[in-house]
């Protein structure tokens, strides 16, 4: 079933200088819109794709929780297939689409590290079950059954209480955040004849780069000397 489009298009003057500030400037507009409509859930909705070692693409959807001059970001469980796959190539792609508003924003780029300080000032901010998930699952890997998987929730909701403090529950050396030197990234939006028109800056954040395009996104490295945990994506968090 074919949709009848209702933007308005993208003209040169209604372009940001920079791909960052047209990227931000997005993104507001579509938390905005959730927020008065209802009809952009979860507006910062990331789609990340890798490639495995067999050449075979993978994409999932996670959210979106950085947003600077590197790029976009996300944070993840470093076990992960994600994280194996952009340690393995460097490279990634991403993108953010909104349906209702008729816009996409797609980014390439290579992976870059992002720090445990930045990392745990995020993890502070999730709510305490959130955070407990971090540590009971193991993303990426087969459970035996979701009792086991509620077994180790409880197990480390024992041993780390709520008690309403954002550090009664440490972050998990293995768990990491993704984010991007975005080498290229396009913003797209449809008009009502069905045409989509777009900008395409070769350089992130500036847009004067003639550097060829790449991918998006990232993960940390655990600490040296430390035993690796695992914890859950963000998505849903």
């Amino acid at each position: 079933m074919r949709s009848e489009y209702a933007g308005e298009g993208l003209s040169e003057d209604g372009v940001a200088p920079t791909p960052l500030r047209q990227v931000r400037a997005w993104v507001a507009d579509a938390q905005a819109r959730q927020a008065e409509r209802g009809d952009v859930v979860e507006p910062t909705a990331l789609s990340v794709a890798t490639v495995d070692s067999d050449g075979h693409a993978n994409v999932r959807t996670v959210l979106m929780r950085f947003l600077d001059e590197r790029g976009p970001g996300f944070v993840t469980d470093l076990g992960s297939a994600k994280s194996r796959e952009i340690v393995a190539t460097g490279s990634v792609a991403a993108s953010l689409t909104w349906p209702a508003m008729y816009r996409a924003v797609r980014f390439r780029g290579r992976a870059v590290p992002v720090g445990r300080d930045e990392i745990a000032a995020y993890f502070a901010t999730r709510p305490w079950g959130s955070r407990i998930s971090a540590w009971a699952s193991d993303q990426s890997q087969p459970v035996a059954d979701r009792a086991t998987l509620v077994a180790a929730y409880e197990r480390y909701a024992a041993l780390y209480p709520d008690t309403g403090s954002p550090d009664d529950v440490p972050v998990p050396d293995g768990w990491g955040a993704g984010g991007s030197r975005a080498t290229r990234s396009s913003c797209g939006r449809a008009d009502a004849t069905g045409c989509t028109t777009g900008s395409s800056s070769p350089a992130w954040p500036t847009g004067i780069s003639t550097r060829p395009p790449r991918g998006c996104s990232t993960a940390a490295s655990p600490e040296p000397g430390k035993p690796v945990r695992r914890g859950p994506a963000a998505i849903g968090a």
